[in-house]
């Protein structure tokens, strides 16, 4: 049993990264917004990341890759995950309600053509939903990237980024990938081909 759960994960995750490479349209939209938040840094702005469990954790992982490095030395990018205050989002919850986390934290720290990039394998979370439409309220440009069907949250994007599954471990594993594929290429903007470690 243990094997077979080992090959079948193993033959659905290759299949999903089979599909993300033989998808233009996909490709083209990674692309995309990878230029996207290039030309927001060399304007002066920032990405803020958010999600939900998992991709809580992606945000985080996003944003220690674009402040601290991901494969080349260069100067400090300006992401920042809203997912890491335990006071602020405690304090939020208890005082307005969970929907408001990340929506009251857009408020209170974005400014216009900043970058609100959010992560959700259901694209269907309240939170991610209210956070978003506050984003396009103050003037920030949408991200999203979800799952094969995208939810509610394609409504309030400017870009979206949909990974070709609708299990949850695949999404996951297909954000993992095209995160990373992001950060070397937004890297490769805008410093070129550096020293790569």
């Amino acid at each position: 049993m243990s094997e077979r759960t080992l090959n079948e994960s193993v033959f659905q995750c290759k299949d999903m990264i089979s599909q993300i490479y033989e998808d233009k349209t996909l490709k083209t939209n990674i692309l995309e917004v990878a230029n996207v938040i290039k030309s927001a840094i060399k304007k002066g702005n920032k990405v803020l990341f958010f999600g939900n469990g998992g991709s809580a954790a992606d945000a985080q992982h996003m944003a220690g890759e674009f402040v601290c490095r991901f494969m080349l030395n260069r100067q400090a990018l300006p992401g920042i995950a809203l997912t890491t205050d335990s006071s602020v989002i405690t304090a939020i919850a208890n005082d307005y309600d969970f929907k408001s986390i990340f929506s009251r934290q857009i408020e209170g720290i974005s400014q216009k053509g900043d970058i609100a990039f959010a992560i959700s394998t259901s694209g269907s979370s309240e939170n991610i939903l209210v956070a978003l439409e506050k984003s396009k309220d103050l003037g920030l440009t949408t991200i999203g990237l979800s799952g094969q069907t995208g939810g509610s949250m394609a409504a309030y994007c400017d870009y979206m980024i949909l990974v070709p599954s609708i299990s949850t471990p695949r999404i996951q594993e297909g954000h993992l990938l095209i995160e990373h594929i992001i950060c070397g290429i937004v890297e490769e903007l805008l410093y070129g081909n550096g020293p790569i470690h």
